[in-house]
């Protein structure tokens, strides 16, 4: 395997990593709306120049928009605003952590609602995964939880709301990433810009200020646009085999991002329940032949 391979895995792993990390920043000043409304205008700004730049198609006509807008509101809009409001409550490591659960989401919502086939392997890593989601939240007979159930909810639902949406997204087919991408942020910036407009109290002139500005860059142009471009040439250069081990980087990398730059604390159970989930999701996917995209 090249070395500009594990580079790029790498990289594509500090930028997702550092979504969870630059949410937060921006939580003291914007709603959770607002931040997804944001982070899809700069990543499709992003998007949309890195298409004419290299003269890609946008294709317009050969879209299935109405698939497409609810790809991008399932896949996209919901999960990232429920992610925002799950960080008012749970530090960005416990998120990020929740977050690598997608792939068994995406499992699960497979199996029973699109007719995909399953083995005994993957319910036992599924089973794994869950007994690591337990050991996180610190389920015990005093508080139940130690985490706020209010942002646990919210985050699983998101991981949900992403497995439904990769199932979906493979409706999709004759599109290129670049379409995919496009479309789906192009909805994404025009709900959440609307909804935001609607129902949320937002201090736009707040962009400016040069943290939120920062921050904005990492979780819209490279967290967003960039990010999903090296994805791609993981694929394509590496394998999608290859491509989905950044959904064990990603959570390491999210933790490295709190614990110095947010000064969260690194929990037994954090770690712990870390290294369960992901076995899980490695056991699960063993026979996975397909990458999967995880985030976001």
């Amino acid at each position: 395997m090249q070395r500009p391979l594990f580079l790029a895995l790498l990289l594509l792993s500090l930028m997702w990593g550092g979504s969870f990390f630059f949410i937060k920043i921006l939580l003291p000043d914007f709603e959770p709306l607002p931040i997804s409304f944001l982070r899809s205008g700069f990543g499709l700004a992003t998007i949309v120049l890195i298409m004419l730049v290299t003269r890609q198609k946008f294709g317009w006509k050969s879209i299935p928009w109405p698939l497409m807008i609810v790809v991008g509101l399932v896949n996209t809009a919901v999960p990232w605003t429920l992610i925002g409001l799950s960080e008012t409550k749970l530090t960005s490591s416990m998120a990020s952590v929740l977050n690598a659960t997608t792939p068994l989401w995406t499992m699960v919502v497979g199996i029973l609602f699109f007719k995909a086939a399953s083995n005994f392997v993957q319910w036992l890593g599924i089973a794994i995964a869950f007994v690591g989601i337990l050991v996180l939240v610190d389920v015990n007979p005093e508080s139940f939880v130690s985490v706020d159930l209010v942002g646990l909810f919210c985050m699983l639902t998101a991981t949900l709301c992403y497995g439904i949406g990769t199932q979906l997204s493979r409706r999709l087919s004759g599109l290129t990433l670049y379409q995919t991408t496009f479309g789906t942020l192009l909805t994404t910036t025009l709900a959440t810009g609307i909804a935001s407009l609607l129902w949320a109290d937002a201090d736009w002139a707040q962009v400016a200020a040069w943290h939120n500005l920062g921050a904005l860059v990492g979780l819209g142009v490279f967290g967003s646009g960039v990010a999903y471009i090296l994805f791609y040439y993981l694929v394509q250069k590496g394998s999608p085999e290859f491509a989905t081990l950044v959904t064990y980087l990603l959570p390491v990398t999210a933790i490295i991002w709190g614990y110095t730059l947010l000064d969260e604390a690194i929990t037994w159970n954090l770690l712990a329940g870390m290294m369960l989930v992901l076995c899980g999701v490695f056991v699960a996917g063993r026979k996975a032949n397909k990458a999967a995209v995880v985030d976001k």
